[in-house]
């Protein structure tokens, strides 16, 4: 589990880190998939951090299908996250500023199952996920993703 430090411009003394996440909607774009964390127990759309050599879009998809095994096409990019005011420190000690891009998922194959990050998962509405214990930063996304805007966020 991570600690979160805020302050003025603190992400300075960290490392930056790019993460990709996934909104993956139901059929009727009224509810989206998320998943529990076996690491803290919170929940979250599918997500993890960019490796080396990898696209964006590698990235998100690389992480939905480890995370829930489905596969997925990007739709679009919903927004840009940037946290210069957070820092994250993690059990090891590793400090990261998060750079985080959200897109749209659709899935195209797979079957949705559990993996050794995540302990549940379902498809929830807009006022269901109101009362979830939500991952930091993970609401605003979800917020801007049902906004219906077609225009990329940057925040």
């Amino acid at each position: 589990m991570a600690q979160i430090i805020t302050g003025h411009r603190i992400g300075q003394n960290g490392t930056l880190r790019v993460g990709c996440s996934a909104v993956i909607f139901d059929k009727d774009r009224e509810k989206i998939l998320l998943t529990r964390r076996e690491d803290n127990n919170q929940w979250c759309l599918p997500s993890g951090g960019m490796e080396p050599g990898e696209s964006a879009s590698e990235t998100c998809i690389r992480e939905v299908e480890e995370e829930t095994g489905l596969q997925v096409r990007i739709k679009r990019l919903i927004g840009v996250y940037t946290t210069p005011d957070k820092l994250i420190v993690y059990r090891d000690g590793n400090k990261i500023q998060l750079v985080a891009l959200c897109f749209e998922a659709k899935i195209v194959g797979g079957e949705l199952r559990l993996s050794s990050e995540t302990t549940e998962y379902g498809y929830f509405s807009y006022q269901e996920i109101q009362k979830l214990d939500l991952l930091m930063n993970h609401a605003r996304r979800i917020e801007d993703a049902y906004s219906e805007e077609m225009t990329t966020f940057v925040r």
